[in-house]
């Protein structure tokens, strides 16, 4: 059966700031394929601002990412009954293919797509195969990464001794936590309060201010988007932000500059002025998120400053466990994981990133629909710093309305949590 993709387009109902540019809609990539004798399901969005800054038009980045989601949906291997195992096909096609066809791709364009988004294009087809995989076997697929299931240990993806005889199961948390707390993305456009609503706000019954989303949803963990380039812009939101946090009990805050940032002393210098002026709100700063250029290779800042004031996350830069390592090496000390970045990527970082006392986080891509249930799956297991970040109910939840009433509670954020129900059970990725 040759494999199914089709593009299903999202709008939103409020824009998101994000970093230079402002998003009004997006592509979701829906694969269907069949391997190990079953059917497989894998969706995600394709975040043109996130994964390809750029100066050119979005509408041409995005019709890139499309196009090279049809060129994949053509080489994507559905493997048979006896075939190897997901982890070993999806970290096979990672390493041998996926960069071959991103450059002959690309050499037919004027402008090169960067692999973060090629990776984000491939995520569908891989997430669809690790489900396809469980629902061969009838179990869930995290109760597959072990040896019973698995052709090689991670010794064998990492080419490591050290990790003989060792599984991604290794490393999962002993019982996943069925609700997980969730955090609540604030846009550089969001509103804060109530009182700078302009009426020309949606009158979609959803709250359109923080302090409303806080109310209704119980919140107690906030991400806050900055610029990255504007650093008293980036202090005074955080404090307005923190101010909202401290009068509401939320828990935890953490700042996202977007890879905008050239050098360490513009957060350490937001971070020192919060700790002398604003002590409450820095104690709040649960870890710092991706200031820096996400070329980690190009860019080799030692942050060692930033990491010793807070827990500094790679998200953009942490394609894949290499990056990983040189980002451990550089004096990064948490990974933030993206499915998108693949099921078998993400499990592989997740592991090396553990095996060396990095903390993790869980991250979302705005992920609506079945997206989001690989992606909460994810940080049920590997045990983050604080569970997972959901914000496809800010932005579109009318796209996850049918989703809903299979998992409730999974889409819908109450206090302050989401909960997985039988996702953790049901076979295959928990659709």
């Amino acid at each position: 059966m040759p494999i199914t993709l089709d593009f299903i387009p999202v709008t939103m109902r409020l824009p998101l700031k994000f970093g230079a540019e402002t998003i009004h809609s997006i592509q979701v990539a829906h694969v269907e394929l069949e391997a190990y004798g079953a059917m497989g399901r894998g969706e995600t969005p394709l975040s043109v601002a996130w994964a390809w800054p750029s100066e050119l038009p979005f509408a041409s980045r995005e019709q890139a990412m499309m196009d090279f989601c049809r060129l994949l949906a053509g080489y994507y291997p559905q493997p048979g009954v006896s075939d190897d195992d997901p982890m070993t096909i999806g970290y096979s096609f990672l390493e041998a293919t996926l960069s071959k066809l991103l450059q002959e791709f690309n050499a037919k364009r004027t402008a090169s797509m960067p692999y973060l988004a090629a990776l984000i294009c491939a995520s569908a087809f891989d997430i669809a195969l690790h489900d396809a995989y469980g629902n061969s076997l009838q179990l869930n697929t995290y109760k597959t990464y072990n040896n019973i299931f698995m052709k090689h240990d991670l010794a064998w993806f990492f080419q490591d001794e050290t990790f003989a005889g060792k599984y991604p199961q290794d490393f999962f948390v002993a019982n996943p936590p069925e609700p997980l707390p969730v955090w609540h993305l604030v846009g550089g456009k969001d509103l804060l309060r109530e009182s700078e609503r302009t009426g020309g706000e949606p009158q979609d019954g959803y709250p359109v201010s923080l302090e409303k989303w806080i109310q209704r949803d119980g919140l107690k963990c906030l991400k806050i988007k900055l610029t990255g380039r504007d650093e008293a812009a980036d202090y005074a939101r955080t404090v307005a932000v923190g101010e909202i946090a401290l009068e509401y009990n939320v828990e935890a805050l953490s700042p996202d500059f977007n890879c905008l940032v050239l050098e360490p002393a513009y957060v350490t210098r937001i971070l020192d002025r919060l700790a002398q002026e604003h002590p409450a709100i820095y104690e709040l700063l649960l870890y710092v998120e991706q200031p820096f250029p996400y070329d980690l290779e190009a860019n080799r800042i030692d942050v060692h400053e930033v990491s010793r004031r807070k827990p500094l996350f790679m998200d953009e830069s942490a394609h894949d466990w290499r990056l990983v390592r040189l980002g451990h090496e550089l004096g990064w000390n948490g990974v933030a994981l993206k499915v998108c970045k693949t099921q078998t990527g993400a499990l592989l970082s997740a592991c090396w990133a553990k095996a060396h006392g990095m903390a993790l986080m869980v991250q979302d891509l705005t992920n609506p629909r079945l997206a989001t249930i690989p992606h909460a799956l994810l940080a049920a297991h590997v045990g983050t710093i604080k569970g997972v970040e959901c914000n496809a109910p800010q932005f579109y939840p009318a796209a996850s309305l049918d989703f809903e009433k299979i998992h409730p509670g999974l889409y819908e954020r109450r206090n302050g949590v989401i909960h997985l129900g039988t996702t953790l059970t049901t076979k295959g990725l928990g659709y």
